[in-house]
């Protein structure tokens, strides 16, 4: 190990930056952050930090270096152009025993600024070394991704509640479990949410009660497939999952986000398959959720369009068990962007219907004549089993019968596939379309030879509109 990781208190203590431009910037930002007392040698200063100075916010302290403005100071930065002064400026501190960075000069260094992510108090620093600091930045913005803005607002109430939790829980021991459990559960999710007052009381409910399990249900939307889809709260919560209840429509690149001793549960249904009714799913989520666990349950696209989602948070709500939901990606709106089909367009279609081609034989019929309607988008889901009956219904009801119509079968993912053709020939269409299928009817479909950028298999080879053409 080169360099022992410190995290320095620099609150009122003075520290030297020698230059003014806009290298030095971004180290005294850093600084005033960290609440230095920063003072600046420099022949002119930049905008910027010229109104720092008439602001008294930093001190300008000379326009030329001399090496006893190093005797009072707590560390250094020499950030120039002239490599001379800066060489000297390292030379100099050394000899005071001061620690010295000298920007972008690694050798001339004995401390080093890493990439950082602020979470305040949380702070997590990231550096190589000085050997590869672009590959530490690219490594900071991964965890940034996987680190919730609320994290640090999190620890300072946490901070809040520690001399409680000595008097209540007076083992070590006992108070590391209590903050694993608050760290992963409700109280957790409810200051990621801003529910700051709630969070609050949750810690303090189970302070009270620390033998008490409460256990929470989220609804997390995993998009049309693509793992690059899932939204960043979404991927947050499947690292803190207990169980995930998951369906056949979310891809395997998704659930690889799943926290890894997350116990991982399938609930999926497929058309002409036993799979496992939604009363048992509503029950299963109940049941894990008041064993005090972190319930996620995973459905493709988003949950609240026609994703049963409901139904699920009803029962949540009936047997009085938390809950919050993480939208997602919706499958029309994925798979068509993926086919270079946009939904709406100014000179083809001035509205999208969401339609489902699954539905409750009790559930109130179609009204075809408004889904016949021509300049709208048609987005059916479910519906490829359905496809001759739909065709037959639009076309009955005015549509023409040489709409474009596109099939997108396993949309945004490596495999997908798009058979394009007209309204009367969407049954031939559907029979030949690989599942899960999306149904897309309307002028807007034209546009797919134009703006189909997606081509996971023909990159090398070029662009060129993957379209399946069987008319």
């Amino acid at each position: 190990m080169d360099y022992l990781p410190l995290f320095a208190s620099l609150k009122g203590r003075p520290v030297l930056v020698v230059g003014g431009g806009e290298i030095a910037e971004r180290k005294i930002i850093l600084l005033r952050r960290a609440g230095a007392d920063v003072q600046v040698v420099a022949t002119r200063l930049s905008a910027p930090l010229q109104q720092l100075a008439d602001q008294q916010q930093i001190h300008w302290l000379a326009q030329q270096f001399t090496p006893s403005q190093l005797d009072a100071v707590f560390l250094v930065i020499a950030a120039t152009n002239d490599r001379a002064l800066n060489r000297q400026v390292f030379d100099e501190a050394n000899a005071r025993q001061r620690l010295v960075n000298v920007v972008d000069d690694q050798p001339l260094c004995s401390f080093i600024f890493p990439s950082i992510v602020d979470r305040s108090p949380l702070v997590v620093a990231i550096s190589s070394g000085g050997n590869a600091p672009v590959l530490a930045r690219l490594l900071r913005e991964k965890i940034e991704a996987l680190l919730p803005v609320s994290l640090g607002r999190m620890a300072e109430v946490a901070g809040q509640f520690r001399e409680q939790l000595k008097q209540a829980l007076p083992t070590t021991d006992a108070r590391r479990r209590f903050w694993d459990r608050a760290f992963r559960g409700r109280f957790a999710s409810l200051m990621a949410t801003g529910n700051e007052q709630a969070a609050q009381d949750a810690l303090a409910a189970e302070l009270a009660q620390p033998d008490a399990q409460q256990g929470e249900i989220i609804l997390v939307g995993a998009g049309p497939g693509d793992a690059g889809l899932l939204t960043l709260r979404g991927l947050q919560v499947l690292q803190q999952a207990d169980v995930v209840l998951y369906d056949h429509l979310v891809s395997d690149a998704v659930r690889d986000l799943v926290r890894r001793d997350a116990e991982c549960i399938c609930v999926g249904k497929r058309a002409g398959e036993h799979g496992v009714p939604q009363h048992e799913t509503n029950q299963m989520l109940v049941d894990l959720a008041r064993e005090g666990k972190t319930v996620v349950r995973l459905k493709g696209g988003d949950s609240f369009i026609f994703g049963r989602g409901g139904e699920e948070l009803e029962a949540a709500a009936q047997a009085g068990i938390p809950f919050q939901v993480v939208p997602g990606v919706t499958a029309a709106a994925g798979a068509t962007a993926y086919a270079g089909i946009p939904l709406t367009h100014r000179d083809y279609a001035q509205s999208v219907t969401f339609v489902t081609g699954h539905y409750k034989a009790d559930s109130a019929p179609f009204d075809w004549a408004q889904l016949a309607r021509s300049h709208q988008t048609l987005a059916i889901y479910m519906g490829t089993m359905k496809a001759a009956e739909i065709s037959q219904q639009l076309i009955a009801h005015g549509r023409d019968a040489a709409t474009p119509v596109a099939v997108i079968s396993r949309g945004t993912r490596e495999d997908q596939q798009v058979l394009t053709g007209t309204l009367e020939e969407l049954e031939r269409l559907a029979t030949q379309a690989p599942m899960p299928a999306l149904l897309v009817i309307g002028e807007v479909v034209a546009l797919h030879t134009q703006l189909a950028w997606y081509q996971p298999h023909r990159q090398a080879e070029g662009y060129r509109p993957a379209v399946v053409d069987l008319a």
